[in-house]
């Protein structure tokens, strides 16, 4: 895979992510991961992807304390496609 497709196929799926919130603030540390995957070195992407994993785990758990099941699966889904992406781009080591 490409450098660039790599960092614009994360940038997508983070996108994607931000979209799975209403909360300003979760959404501007998913745009500031987006502007990292996009800048960063290609060496630096896993590195975002897991930070971008461990902000929608967390936001998971928030939605399910509020037992909002509709955002909890909105961002299991999501992140499930970027736990896949990262795992086949090997961004990050599967668990």
């Amino acid at each position: 895979m490409t450098q660039q497709y790599l960092a614009g196929e994360l940038s997508l799926l983070l996108a994607a992510l931000q979209e799975t919130t209403a909360d300003p603030v979760p959404r501007r540390w998913f745009a500031g991961l987006r502007r990292e995957a996009e800048t960063a070195p290609v060496g630096a992407l896993g590195p975002v992807a897991q930070r971008a994993l461990q902000l929608n785990d967390a936001l998971c758990y928030e939605s399910l304390a509020r037992s909002d099941s509709a955002a909890f699966r909105r961002q299991c889904a999501a992140g499930a496609e970027l736990y896949e992406f990262g795992i086949c781009a090997g961004l990050i080591d599967e668990e």
